[in-house]
């Protein structure tokens, strides 16, 4: 039996919970082997990014090409690419390998406020990767952004922007909506097939830092294991929950403390 590989292109996160700590926990955490591209070097914890060290894009493809020319990679998570010329050169690199998955966070700025990516990199984020992507991965800030609309504040504007998502050039788009309000946190899954609501309650806990770069991940490794969008998306956002649940039984740092990634063995 041949182990599933998942990649994550994505920033490091110093502290552990969120980046491409949280993606390898994720992979891990799932049954699937996981590799890293990584885009960006953070200085950051819990209550906050304190620097950003960019790779420079010739070493973004050296890794690149490093994995996909040993590694039989399944599926690809694409988190923070932080600025143009990085963003060109994974984009290089996926059209070289062409790995049958990829799912797109697009990451702009940490759950803290800090801004992620530069602002000339989100029309190329727009244009050149998200077309590439099987699945996008927004929440509803960042789902605005991608359009340059205002925040969606409904259920019928939020699904409305899920179709102008699909008609950038991506076949499916999961709006998370974790910074809305309410008792349930509702996600909205956009495809060709119709809309797809997913509800989970909402948990009461500050410790979500590294929630969006998990479930993504989640995703991913679901894709390597060769299940179809809408499940693996159904079994993350269920794993995704689980772990939020837990993170209170890990009291990490001062600030938005991790969720907890192996909820399921201690």
């Amino acid at each position: 039996m041949t182990t599933p590989v998942a990649l994550t292109i994505a920033g490091s996160d110093s502290s552990g919970g969120a980046g491409i700590q949280a993606d390898l926990k994720t992979f891990a955490a799932l049954g699937v082997y996981g590799a890293s591209v990584i885009t960006a070097l953070t200085a950051q914890n819990t209550s906050g990014v304190t620097g950003i060290h960019l790779v420079p894009a010739d070493f973004v493809t050296a890794q690149i090409d490093a994995v996909f020319s040993d590694l039989d990679v399944k599926a690809v998570k694409i988190g923070m690419v932080a600025q143009l010329a990085i963003v060109d050169a994974i984009v290089a690199g996926l059209t070289r390998w062409s790995p049958k998955h990829i799912v797109l966070d697009p990451v702009m700025v940490a759950t803290s406020g800090d801004r992620l990516l530069a602002t000339d990199a989100v029309e190329a984020l727009r244009t050149k990767l998200l077309p590439r992507a099987s699945l996008i991965t927004p929440n509803l800030p960042e789902a605005a952004a991608l359009l340059d609309e205002p925040v969606a504040l409904s259920e019928v504007a939020i699904e409305s922007q899920g179709k102008r998502l699909l008609a950038l050039g991506c076949p499916a788009v999961l709006i998370k909506g974790g910074h809305g309000q309410g008792t349930e946190s509702i996600d909205y899954l956009v495809s060709g097939n119709g809309i797809v609501a997913l509800a989970a309650p909402r948990i009461p806990t500050k410790n979500t830092h590294g929630t969006g770069c998990s479930l993504s991940s989640a995703i991913a490794a679901g894709l390597a294991k060769g299940e179809d969008i809408e499940t693996a998306v159904r079994k993350a956002k269920v794993w995704v929950s689980a772990a939020i649940a837990a993170a209170d039984r890990l009291g990490i740092g001062h600030g938005n403390g991790p969720i907890h990634h192996f909820h399921g063995f201690y």
